[in-house]
């Protein structure tokens, strides 16, 4: 098995030593300009056209030439709204050496600004060696820097495994990655792979995952032995042609990342570990490749499910809900205190709310509301969509039990929202997250590429969420 290389060391994600010598960033909200500026210095801004607009930097000269500091734009409340991790952007743009950021007006703008920037040093480099930033920050006062660093890495496993091409990254290689994760925080991996599928009934996997070379696989990572039960079910698949329904060119072209959602629940999980969260932490991924070959499976054929439920196929497309299915199933089983799935699962979500808001569902309006306010917390943006029940028939197909993949076209997010819902039946508490999993222009903090979504709110809501 060949593994991909796991969290790499990147000093540029990391803070410098709280104790080291470091240039001042000052933050400016329009032209309001530090009191503690020379007269040369303001002299200096105002002949650069500094007006503070957001991302606008300025270097501060000392008598020699040296850099003694900078000012950095942040604009209006109402531009910043806009977006997130503005300050993020000095990053990339400062020379190199050691800063800390003054002007920061609240704990949780220190927290944003710290963690956006160790996010903006992040870059896929598996391929090409490229350029880093060079500016590194000395943790603000009151920031917990070693949480944010385990957070930032948690983000950048995410990113790395959503950016490596199917080539090299298949079902075996994600296990791979799941059992480098479990050695490094001393948790276990098993997995059901091929044939064994079928044998320990997971026939939808099999089914899916059957025509392409590389086996498919359910792979289960457990971590704690005490505390509420927390299991993370993630979409784990590697490449997605769309099976005998073939995708079109222009759809295929970003398949690697339909395992963005088993991407960010390993990416969750690390945080998880990391930050020794009191839980029983449980991870599924159901593993395959969406391929096209003689024994794929076809449009109407039924399977029946691990849940008992019988699926008949109306798009091979519609693969992830399949896999997701039994692997929600097996979780069910053991009735944890909160199941929570992650899965690039519907084009219907990004019609609906665009690439950087992903939806999510649940029946349950206490836990609704603690992501709610913790994405807003952590600038890791989340809306809550309706499990809608006049929806139901739309599942139903009349010959099986449920229909993969209803004609019509209409409310495809919560039409497989409300298919998943069917296989979990024993836990009290499930929430679904469509997510999409890539950045497809670079933002401050996010360069184009794969991106976590969610993670950040859940680690945040789960202390109120779980009562830990």
């Amino acid at each position: 098995m060949t593994a991909l290389p796991f969290l790499p060391d990147r000093p540029e994600m990391r803070f410098a030593p709280t104790n080291a010598a470091s240039l001042p960033l000052w933050l400016c909200e329009g032209d309001v300009r530090p009191e503690v500026l020379t007269p040369a210095q303001s002299a200096w801004a105002a002949a650069q056209g500094f007006t503070g607009a957001l991302g606008q930097l300025c270097l501060l000269p000392a008598e020699g030439g040296a850099v003694e500091g900078a000012l950095f734009g942040i604009g209006s409340a109402a531009k910043r709204a806009r977006g997130r991790f503005a300050v993020a952007e000095a990053a990339s743009a400062l020379p190199e050496g050691n800063w800390r950021i003054e002007g920061l007006s609240s704990d949780a703008e220190a927290e944003e600004a710290a963690l956006g920037w160790l996010l903006e040093g992040y870059r896929y480099r598996r391929y090409a060696a490229g350029s880093t930033p060079k500016a590194r920050l000395v943790c603000p006062e009151g920031v917990d820097a070693a949480r944010l660093e385990i957070i930032a890495e948690g983000e950048a496993l995410t990113r790395d495994l959503i950016n490596t091409p199917a080539n090299d990254l298949g079902p075996v290689e994600l296990e791979g990655a799941a059992r480098a994760l479990a050695a490094r925080h001393g948790a276990h991996v098993h997995t059901v792979e091929g044939e064994a599928l079928l044998a320990q009934g997971f026939p939808l996997i099999h089914a899916v995952g059957r025509a392409s070379t590389r086996a498919p696989r359910l792979i289960d990572l457990r971590w704690g032995e005490s505390g509420p039960e927390l299991t993370l079910v993630g979409k784990g698949v590697c490449f997605d042609t769309g099976g005998l329904d073939l995708k079109p060119a222009a759809s295929m072209g970003l398949m690697k990342k339909d395992m963005g959602g088993a991407a960010t629940v390993l990416g969750l999980a690390h945080m998880i570990m990391g930050l020794g969260l009191p839980l029983r932490l449980r991870v599924l991924i159901p593993a395959v490749e969406n391929a096209v070959a003689g024994d794929a499976f076809r449009p109407q054929d039924i399977y029946t499910s691990r849940k008992g439920l019988t699926v008949e196929i109306n798009n091979t497309d519609a693969e992830g809900r399949l896999v997701l299915a039994d692997a929600l199933a097996h979780a069910d089983e053991e009735a944890p205190d909160l199941i929570l799935c992650m899965a690039t699962l519907t084009g219907a979500a990004r019609v609906a709310l665009g690439p950087d808001v992903p939806p999510f569902y649940t029946d349950d309006d206490n836990l609704a509301g603690a992501l709610a306010r913790a994405s807003v917390q952590v600038a890791d943006p989340l809306w809550r969509m309706p499990f809608w029940a006049p929806y139901e028939a739309m599942i139903e197909p009349g010959i099986a039990d449920l229909d993969n993949a209803p004609s019509g076209g209409m409310a495809g997010s919560i039409t497989a929202a409300l298919f998943l819902r069917r296989f979990v039946t024993e836990t009290e508490r499930f929430v679904h997250f469509d997510i999409y999993g890539w950045q497809p222009a670079a933002k401050p903090g996010r360069p184009k590429g794969g991106v976590g979504q969610g993670a950040r709110a859940i680690l945040a809501a789960l202390p109120e969420v779980l009562e830990l």
